[in-house]
C-alpha cells in the first residue's frame, strides 16, 4: 500500500509541477468503498487521512467512533432517509444536488450541534447514468440557495466522462472550475467555496491542470487489499 500511495503522490506532484501549482494544493481522497476495516486501518498507518465512502452504512462501520484527524467524506448519492446517519459519521457530504437535502441537513446539523461541509455534485459530463445538477441548472440553483447556518458550502464535485480518454473530461473540469469561481465571487454565502473534487485514477492529471483541489482514488491505492464484496 505504501508503494501504491507513493505512485499516486508522484503523479499528483508531476501534474502540479506541469501547471505551476503546488502539490500541497491537492488533497488525495482514498476511496475506501467496498474495502474492509482492515484496509482502512492499513491506509491510516500509511498516512491516509481523507476517505471517501459511497454507502452510509459502510461509513458507519468503518469511521465510528470518529478519530481525530481522520475525515470521512460521503461521495455517493445519499437517500433522504440516510441523511441523519450521514451527519452522524461524516465530516463532509460531496454529492448534494437538491434543496430538500440542503434543508434536511441544516436541521439535522442544528439538532446534532454540528457543522458539516458539503459539496454540490454537478453532472458536467451530461451522462444519464450519473447523478448531480445539470450544467444548465447548476448556477441558478446554487445562486438561490439559502444562507448556510450549520452547513458550510465548500465547493463542487463532478465525475469525468467515461470514454477511456482523459482529455475528453477536460471540458467538464473546466466548466466546474468556472462555475466555482463565478459563485465564489457572487455572494458572501460562497465565501468558503474553494474546493473542486474532480479527477480519479485515470484522469487526475487533467483534473489537476484544470484546478482540482481533491482527487478521488480507490483501486490504485487499495489494489492489494481484499474487498468486502466479491
Amino acid at each position: 500500500m505504501e508503494s501504491n500511495k507513493q505512485k499516486i503522490l508522484d503523479r499528483i506532484t508531476t501534474a502540479c509541477e506541469a501547471c505551476g501549482r503546488s502539490s500541497t494544493d491537492v488533497r488525495l481522497v482514498w476511496v475506501s468503498k467496498a474495502r474492509p476495516v482492515s484496509a482502512v486501518e492499513n491506509a491510516i498507518a500509511a498516512g491516509a487521512r481523507d476517505f471517501g465512502e459511497n454507502r452510509v452504512q459502510e461509513a458507519l462501520e468503518k469511521f465510528l467512533p470518529q478519530r481525530e484527524g481522520i475525515v470521512c467524506r460521503i461521495i455517493g448519492p445519499v437517500q433522504k432517509n440516510k441523511l441523519r446517519k450521514a451527519v452522524q459519521v461524516a465530516q463532509a457530504i460531496d454529492t448534494v444536488a437538491d434543496l430538500e437535502s440542503v434543508q434536511k441537513l441544516e436541521a439535522l446539523c442544528e439538532e446534532a450541534n454540528k457543522n458539516l461541509e458539503i459539496l454540490f455534485q454537478v453532472n458536467a459530463s451530461e451522462e444519464a447514468t450519473k447523478s448531480g445538477l445539470s450544467m444548465a441548472e447548476a448556477f441558478d440553483f446554487l445562486n438561490k440557495l439559502p444562507e448556510p447556518k450549520r452547513l458550510v458550502y465548500k465547493g463542487l464535485m463532478t465525475i469525468g466522462k467515461n470514454t477511456g480518454n482523459p482529455e475528453d473530461s477536460r471540458i467538464c473540469f473546466a466548466f466546474l472550475r468556472n462555475l466555482r469561481d463565478e459563485l465564489f465571487n457572487s455572494s458572501p454565502k460562497f465565501s468558503n467555496f474553494t474546493e473542486l473534487s474532480m479527477g480519479m485514477t485515470d484522469d487526475l492529471e487533467v483534473a489537476i491542470s484544470e484546478g482540482a483541489t481533491m482527487v478521488r482514488v480507490g483501486t490504485a491505492l487499495f489494489a492489494s487489499q481484499l474487498t468486502n464484496h466479491p
